[in-house]
């Protein structure tokens, strides 16, 4: 099996296991769902969190109001009742103003967290620095989690307007927002090693050989941004103790020339002399004329 080690810019993703005759356009199309699906995982789990603190997510036309706002309006939200999360809810008002402030109990509250917690390692960056490959199934594993959570803790579902609900279902709107410049869409995702393009009418082994036991770093992007920036020789974390190992040299070689100094042999105390000059009782006599 070929591993490749995924990058998208210069950050680590994840490790794929694939063999050497895949078409790049299968290859490609495997990575850019692995690498969405990590990015909708994370999306997810970040509103669950809140989720856990603060309720469901309120209508549109009410996010952002004030109480006497709402109030004043005339506005209400009828999912809230639908929406009771199980073994009743406990207030907690959110300052930012997105969900309604019945959040689950405490109980419940752990069973998002904890979940939330084993769905992020299960797609996690850290599972590369065990070499510990990720795929689409456990993408998949991971959202699974997610959702059979939600449903314990709120067995009536969510608002369809709530961006967990929308996840799920696929109907998320990221328009405007930091995640929609992280997504990389199918038809627009290029893999690139080496510093070429791998080309989707060509097959991996055309660029790797057909040695399955290759371990290469493979970068995604979109189209349009040219190549990305070259592997360094060596890893930030080598170079660093590079530079420690120098770092220690010259304070070693500081060292030697200290205790090379040979000025000590002015000294008094280092002349073989003295001790007979001061029996002989020519000991500090100075010679220039008074």
């Amino acid at each position: 099996m070929v591993l490749l080690h995924v990058k998208h810019d210069d950050e680590s993703q994840f490790l794929l296991d694939t063999t050497g005759n895949i078409s790049i356009e299968d290859l490609t199309r495997e990575i850019t769902r692995i690498y969405n699906g990590r990015l909708k995982v994370h999306r997810v789990c970040a509103e669950m969190e809140t989720l856990a603190e603060h309720g469901i997510f309120l209508p549109p036309n009410m996010q952002g109001l004030t109480d006497e706002q709402i109030e004043e309006l005339k506005l209400k939200d009828a999912w809230a009742e639908k929406c009771i999360p199980s073994g009743g809810s406990v207030f907690k008002k959110d300052e930012v103003g997105r969900r309604n402030g019945h959040a689950p109990n405490e109980k419940m509250k752990h069973v998002l967290k904890a979940t939330v917690e084993e769905a992020k390692a299960l797609v996690s960056k850290k599972q590369l620095q065990a070499n510990v490959c990720v795929n689409m199934d456990m993408v998949k594993d991971a959202l699974d989690q997610l959702r059979g959570a939600v449903m314990i803790v709120y067995p009536m579902g969510l608002p369809p307007y709530d961006p967990i609900r929308m996840e799920f279902e696929d109907k998320e709107d990221l328009s405007g927002t930091h995640a929609s410049l992280e997504v990389i869409e199918e038809p627009e995702a290029q893999l690139w090693w080496a510093a070429k393009e791998l080309k989707k009418t060509s097959q991996l082994s055309d660029y790797v050989g057909k040695n399955e036991k290759t371990k290469i770093i493979v970068k995604i992007q979109k189209k349009g941004q040219g190549a990305p920036a070259r592997e360094p020789v060596i890893s930030n974390e080598d170079q660093k103790q590079l530079m420690l190992f120098y770092h220690r040299r010259q304070e070693e070689l500081k060292k030697l020339e200290e205790n090379d100094d040979d000025s000590f042999l002015d000294s008094e105390w280092a002349d073989s002399h003295a001790l007979k000059r001061q029996f002989h009782g020519v000991k500090d006599i100075k010679w220039r004329p008074r």
